[in-house]
């Protein structure tokens, strides 16, 4: 008799609780296998899975046990909306970075007329979710996105990306703003997510995302801000006059990047904002 997508489900749960995994993994995976969506999935608990099926389910419940991230077992992660391509060379997309977006989103309607013509940037793009999403996204106005990032390998995901997902982005290799600076780039908006987790916080993390996620996009020094302070020194010299800066920070550490960014703009109007967890996890920095 086969198994039923309860006990399955049932099977996963209970196996990587135990392995001290996100006990929801087997259903994100099972969805993937059965090509279902999670409505339709709940809907079809009785349902048998065929024995070729449970046997590929069970492999890939146990290799996340061991530690590989479910989005690269099935090779995607969902953001905003849309479907990401994703593997060991990207960080994959989270919750947090859609807000990053979202707030950015509202900011822009504020700050800029609709219609007029903008220039966007995203620094360290890694798999293009927020380069492509801003893209997709900012419909009331006309938007020349760039997105940089230094490894070579992220930008193949990134482009694939764009391609599948009908963005237009011009993408460029380089270390931060220094591709865009050296092409007298001039921006009006630049949104990034840098690696942001200080070194000494490696040992706690788990192996899921330190052994399988770039480190390239993880770490930011001893104390997490190297990155933001680079990029202190670099986006004076490529923002307009009216702008809009937009980070991800690590929980913690929006204060610190606000004072950065109120030193480096001081007539410009910085805020730190939470996320849907009341965390400190973005901080624009605005200039009409």
């Amino acid at each position: 008799m086969n198994v039923t997508v309860f006990e399955a489900l049932k099977w996963a749960s209970s196996f990587l609780k135990k392995q001290n995994r996100d006990e929801n993994a087997g259903e994100i995976y099972l969805r993937h296998l059965l090509d279902m969506s999670r409505s339709q999935l709940l809907a079809e608990q009785r349902m048998e899975i065929s024995a070729e099926k449970w046997e590929e389910f069970q492999q890939g419940v146990r290799s996340h046990a061991d530690g590989v991230p479910i989005q690269h077992i099935i090779g995607f992660e969902e953001f905003y909306g849309r479907t990401f391509l994703v593997n060991e060379h990207v960080l994959i997309p989270r919750p947090e970075t859609e807000e990053l977006i979202y707030y950015g989103l509202e900011k822009m309607k504020r700050l800029f007329p609709r219609g007029g013509s903008l220039r966007a940037a995203d620094i360290g793009t890694g798999s293009g979710a927020i380069a492509i999403t801003l893209k997709l996204e900012s419909t009331a106005w006309p938007v020349e996105m760039m997105a940089v990032d230094i490894s070579e390998e992220a930008l193949c995901v990134a482009k694939e990306n764009s391609q599948r997902l009908g963005a237009e982005v011009s993408f460029y290799q380089g270390d931060l703003l220094k591709p865009l600076m050296d092409d007298g780039v001039k921006l009006d908006i630049m949104l990034s997510n840098p690696p942001y987790i200080p070194l000494g916080d490696r040992e706690t993390m788990s192996e899921v995302v330190v052994d399988h996620e770039p480190q390239l996009a993880l770490f930011g020094g001893e104390d997490g801000y190297d990155l933001y302070r680079r990029f202190m020194d670099e986006l004076p010299s490529v923002m307009n006059d009216a702008f809009l800066i937009g980070f991800e920070v690590g929980a913690g550490q929006g204060e610190t990047v606000a004072d950065m960014l109120r030193e480096t703009f001081p007539e410009a109007e910085t805020e730190v904002v939470f996320d849907i967890n009341g965390k400190d996890r973005m901080v624009f920095c605005c200039k009409g």
